[in-house]
């Protein structure tokens, strides 16, 4: 399979070092890369609504000298004439050179990815991954702290429905000594299936709090999300949860002076406005960042693609089962074969959105 970006561990650790010192280059030097991707086609296939994520991959493209095609809502598509993804992916293989997809189902960039036949990047799909907002965040610590490596970072807000907050915790796992502090409502803490086959069997140390002021002292980065009202089913469930943590003034007083504090946006009250004028408040040069991330982002695997350079086998044990019972997994609506991950425990998750198999 050409390589593609699904989830942050679909790079190795060596591999986003590489993105990172391309995107500080592209910074320092943003003429070297004006005529990068002339000729060059970016087909951005957004079937949920966006502003920042699919205004910066255009953004990215353009400063990169290349064009964008594609749509912005999956009503002006064929999708709303029944159009799979594994079609829509055949397709649009014969007009771009490279997919960015955000789908509101779980593993639907997986399936384009599986029928495409150029590079396909995640960017965002359902509950599950959002690897191009993860690099972003990564560029941002790195522009801000200098390093990834013995931080602690908290987490707090919607941290079941978080994509960013689990595509996160993957991609930072992998660097030593950096701790999490979990800081969530109880009906909105971490999935167990990240806790377990993330946290646990790499060793991470986290911790669980339920207020931000006990977790504030201890933080390099603090990284606020909104709760997701799009996530629930239940519309009085989001009302009595959307305003479980606010971070004001007084919370901030708390933190070290050198903290910094991201936010994928767009927040809603979050975060009270009088933060923003704190040195520390990172999360508007963040999304400048993401701009610079998805110029490297786009770059690099175009070049492997020319390199010829393909992905290794992800080393999992796959096998078939029963259709999965996530009614935001891809397979609830497209006719995909169920697949499942199987765990060196004997659980399996589901290849497309990492929900478990029933017993």
């Amino acid at each position: 399979m050409l390589r593609n970006l699904l989830d942050p561990t679909d790079l190795t650790v060596g591999e986003i070092d590489e993105i990172m010192e391309r995107a500080l280059d592209i910074i320092a030097h943003r003429e070297k890369y004006a005529d990068a991707c002339r000729g060059k086609k970016l087909a951005t296939l957004f079937y949920e609504p966006s502003t920042r994520t699919r205004l910066s991959f255009t953004a990215a493209m353009m400063e990169l000298g290349g064009n964008v095609l594609g749509f912005s809502d999956a009503a002006n598509s064929s999708v709303s004439k029944g159009e799979t993804v594994a079609d829509t992916a055949r397709v649009i293989s014969c007009f771009a050179d490279i997919i960015a997809m955000r789908h509101f189902k779980e593993g639907a960039p997986l399936v384009a990815a599986q029928y495409a036949t150029i590079p396909v990047i995640n960017a965002g799909d359902g509950g599950h991954s959002h690897p191009t907002q993860t690099m972003t965040d990564l560029l941002t610590i790195r522009r801000e702290i200098g390093h990834f490596d013995h931080i602690t970072v908290g987490l707090c807000g919607d941290l079941k429905f978080g994509r960013t907050v689990h595509s996160l915790i993957k991609a930072l796992g992998r660097y030593e000594g950096v701790k999490f502090v979990l800081i969530a409502p109880d009906e909105l803490r971490l999935p167990d299936y990240i806790k377990k086959d993330v946290c646990d069997a790499h060793g991470l140390e986290y911790e669980e709090v339920s207020t931000l002021e006990e977790a504030m002292p201890q933080l390099d980065v603090l990284y606020m999300t909104r709760v997701q009202q799009e996530r629930f089913d239940d519309r009085a469930e989001y009302e009595r949860l959307k305003d479980s943590f606010i971070l004001d003034a007084a919370k901030m007083a708390l933190g070290k002076r050198d903290m910094i504090v991201l936010h994928p946006l767009p927040r809603v009250n979050e975060i009270a406005q009088e933060v923003d004028d704190d040195p520390r408040a990172a999360y508007f040069r963040q999304v400048e960042n993401g701009k610079f991330v998805r110029m490297s982002l786009i770059y690099t695997l175009l070049k492997w693609k020319e390199e010829g350079r393909t992905a290794e086998p992800d080393g999992h044990t796959h096998v078939e089962g029963p259709k999965c019972r996530h009614t935001r997994c891809i397979s609830s609506i497209e006719p995909v074969k169920p697949l499942y991950i199987k765990g060196e425990d004997g659980r399996c998750r589901c290849l497309y959105c990492e929900t478990e198999m029933e017993e």
